[in-house]
């Protein structure tokens, strides 16, 4: 009986396409863009792949100028609610279109960026995405200088210098400070992550100044903090801003990290939320609704923002289109719940 060998046999593509009983040309394009190709045909490949053990080599596609399969996507953290829904519509879109996430991270350092970026070129990805439109010049240039799709989400500028969706988070911060001063807020203070790098914030903490400055308020001294995206951090910076005899009535926080952590400290104080302290965060991130109180929020659509981005770049992708600039603008809502109220009498 004549066995073959299975350590000298070489299992490729013309392998897969002989059991599979399709041609070379339908393998491939099952792999490369599996939404044109039957799902029947697909399951057939599929089952050829798996009973065969076939590996796709990725290195050579891209020796022979095909395409790597791969996305880049570079944060500033992943240990973190705020980008998790985001990364993960992001990550089901790229499965659905044939492509593989390579995430890397930045810990809001953008020198950082410019080093993990220039990495995730090296492996000769198809495309790139980035959080927000605060990067290194040589972020951008790196860019332009590879010609390769990318894309920004997060935060809309209609004069970005790359693609981008996301939304006006000026709007998300004066929505948030301008809900608490309709309701009668004149006590009205700040916590913010930091701003440097980050336009995310910048915008939001400019949006909520002027949202005060319209009602004739402003965040006294002292009445406006800097927290990080740590819980722990964010609630001591809470903790120190309550404390003080002359304490505010309602704050207004970055994102919804800031304000579960300001619930804590208005807990660890004994004060009452919303009865003692309104408290409004921008995200509406998972597990808000399900504080105690549920959180009052201004909701950023992180899902569709990761869902359009890479559909974006797909395309792109599959068109070799790296000079058009797309622009998109999603809404942000205000999720009025339980974490405000009316101002306390005299205060």
């Amino acid at each position: 009986m004549n066995r073959r060998n299975s350590k000298s046999e070489k299992i490729d593509i013309f392998a897969v396409a002989n059991k599979a009983g399709v041609s070379p040309a339908t393998v491939s394009r099952a792999f490369n863009h599996p939404d044109l190709v039957k799902p029947e045909t697909r399951n057939r490949i599929e089952d050829a792949v798996r009973g065969l053990g076939y590996i796709r080599n990725r290195a050579a596609q891209t020796i022979h100028g095909k395409r790597s399969g791969t996305i880049g996507l570079v944060v500033p953290v992943v240990a973190n609610v705020i980008f998790s829904e985001l990364i993960q519509a992001f990550s089901e879109v790229a499965e659905e279109t044939g492509f593989t996430i390579l995430i890397a991270t930045h810990g809001f350092d953008l020198k950082k960026e410019e080093v993990v970026l220039r990495k995730l070129l090296e492996h000769r990805v198809d495309g790139i995405a980035l959080i927000g439109l605060d990067h290194l010049d040589a972020t951008y240039v790196l860019v332009e200088q590879q010609k390769i799709p990318a894309i920004a989400m997060w935060n809309f500028d209609d004069k970005s210098r790359l693609s981008c969706v996301g939304v006006d988070n000026h709007e998300a911060g004066y929505l948030a400070a301008k809900h608490l001063s309709d309701l009668g807020h004149k006590k009205i203070a700040l916590a913010m992550p930091p701003t440097e790098e980050n336009d995310r914030a910048r915008a939001r903490a400019k949006g909520a100044r002027i949202a005060l400055a319209e009602a004739g308020l402003e965040a006294k001294e002292g009445w406006t903090v800097e927290a990080l995206y740590e819980v722990a951090h964010a609630k001591q910076a809470c903790l120190e801003l309550l404390s003080g005899d002359d304490r505010p009535t309602a704050l207004v926080c970055g994102n919804d990290v800031i304000a579960k952590s300001a619930l804590f400290a208005a807990q660890r104080l004994k004060l009452s939320v919303p009865e003692d302290l309104s408290i409004v965060g921008i995200g509406d991130f998972s597990g808000s609704a399900d504080l105690e109180p549920p959180m009052t929020t201004v909701r950023i659509p992180a899902t569709r923002i990761g869902r359009q981005a890479m559909h974006h770049l797909a395309i792109s992708i599959a068109e070799s289109n790296v000079t058009d600039i797309m622009r998109s603008k999603l809404d942000v809502n205000l999720m009025v719940r339980g974490s405000t109220a009316i101002p306390p009498q005299n205060s």
